[in-house]
């Protein structure tokens, strides 16, 4: 199919860039890696009046340390790129262990880190990332910058809590409790198609014992959600097979995840509690702890 027709925009800043959407609001969609976008505007499944590429904006792009231990990723940053970063393998293991799951290499290549955030897909890996590490996403419009924290920011399926005037500029992604485990596992018919469950995980031990853990699933709401009631059981307790799986029962008590051809609401929710029990184990096992 072909697109319905649209203005198409290349400004070469980000003061451009806001101005645009100040200017044309809803009727406006960002262009970045366009993985997402591109295959919604051929099936005309979106209809923007403008089309702001982004991809000649300086500043949007680059790697760089946060506060000694995290990292910050420019919104334009390619998968690929972040991927076969060293400061992303140091800094965010839990990013640098889902990357490689994203699609293709093809894919990677173009695709970015801010696109896939703002995209929102709720079975995509980075929004299950960036919420596992708390990360922060700054965005920027006419009216200045502001930071939003990543509980905040994903308002749903393909929606986020950004306004129609902003634009996300990056995210920083802070550096875990030292010595801490992190591990990220998805459950796909076959790798580069969109998961049907994946868990983004930490542990961190005292010991034996667990001192604090994080737990972040995606493909089973309507966006990525923490599994607090999980988390808060295994506060305190051993890191041991029963308390793993005990854990993945209570984070997946009440989840009502979407059936489709792929997968009923019951085969789904069984996914996800073996994917957090596996994601739970190899955590802790990278923090030092018997399993």
């Amino acid at each position: 199919m072909k697109t319905a027709p649209f203005e198409y925009q290349a400004p070469r800043s980000v003061d451009e860039v806001v101005a645009l959407l100040a200017e044309h609001a809803d009727e406006a969609k960002v262009l970045a890696g366009g993985q997402s976008l591109v295959p919604l505007l051929a099936m005309r499944l979106a209809r923007p009046s403008q089309l702001i590429d982004i991809n000649n904006v300086d500043g949007l792009t680059g790697i760089r340390p946060l506060d000694g231990d995290g990292v910050v990723l420019g919104a334009l940053t390619r998968e690929r790129e972040a991927e076969r970063a060293s400061l992303v393998t140091e800094r965010a293991p839990v990013l640098a262990e889902a990357l490689p799951l994203i699609g293709h290499v093809s894919i990677r290549n173009r695709g970015t880190v801010g696109g896939s955030l703002a995209h929102a897909d709720a079975s995509a890996e980075l929004p299950a990332v960036a919420i596992v590490t708390g990360a922060d996403m700054v965005v920027r419009s006419t009216r200045g910058e502001r930071v939003v924290p990543a509980a905040e920011f994903f308002a749903g399926h393909f929606t986020t809590s950004m306004a129609d005037d902003e634009l996300l500029t990056e995210v920083r992604i802070p550096g875990g409790p030292p010595g801490a485990g992190w591990a990220f596992y998805e459950i796909a018919r076959r790798h580069g198609d969109f998961a049907l469950v994946g868990v983004a995980a930490m542990v961190s031990l005292d010991g034996d014992r667990i001192r604090e853990s994080r737990v972040a699933l995606m493909g089973v709401a309507d966006r990525a959600v923490r599994a607090t009631g999980a988390e808060a059981m295994l506060a305190g307790g051993p890191a041991s097979a029963d308390s793993f799986a005990a854990a993945a029962q209570e984070a997946t008590s009440n989840l009502k995840p979407p059936s489709d051809i792929h997968g009923s609401e019951e085969f789904r929710r069984h996914l996800a509690g073996v994917a957090v029990r596996r994601a739970l184990t190899t955590a802790a096992s990278r923090a030092g702890g018997a399993t």
